[in-house]
């Protein structure tokens, strides 16, 4: 997948997730400042960030909101029936993207072929420069004593700098 970067990182009860601000069609730099990343505010604070085509990415966060608030705001299972229904739905199934959403003590990543995967470690990545900032994120955590800001901002940095579907217009959102 061609499309922007999103990491995640739950560290000292802060979960932490950015997003690059490059939007590219084919092989041109159309915006560097999107935000890919929101805020969802009900009964608990949800983050939710994604990779791939915009338009896909607005029904998303759509449907997902929808979902928590159906479900009384338990993320894993907004998570689930979100993924469920974006494997089998016609118009969804059809959707390029991917998905990570956390609140303070749960982070998922999600996606259309139905995958509702919970990180081992409290780290994840998706898009172009997901596993370089992934890489990054795990080294920073192992070996400094960095917060969970200061960690997910370096290790965007990093991927800005490998992955050229990333830029450094970094925005970031925490719980």
């Amino acid at each position: 997948m061609h499309a922007t970067t999103i990491l995640c990182v739950r560290k000292d009860g802060k979960t932490v997730m950015a997003g690059d601000g490059q939007v590219t069609l084919d092989r041109i730099i159309m915006k560097r400042t999107a935000k890919k990343i929101r805020v969802i505010e009900g009964k608990v604070k949800v983050l939710a960030g994604f990779a791939g085509s915009v338009a896909d990415a607005f029904t998303l966060f759509e449907r997902f909101e929808e979902k928590l608030k159906a479900h009384n705001w338990q993320i894993q299972r907004a998570a689930v029936e979100l993924a469920k229904d974006w494997r089998t739905d016609k118009v969804l199934r059809r959707l390029e993207a991917m998905m990570l959403v956390a609140d303070r003590e749960n982070s998922y990543v999600l996606s259309g072929s139905g995958e509702v995967i919970e990180p081992e470690d409290g780290i994840m990545a998706i898009g172009s420069g997901g596993s370089y900032a992934l890489s990054a994120a795990r080294a920073l955590v192992r070996f400094t004593k960095m917060s969970a800001a200061e960690i997910t901002t370096e290790a965007m940095k990093i991927a800005a700098e490998i992955c050229i579907y990333t830029n450094d217009h970094i925005t970031i959102e925490e719980v």
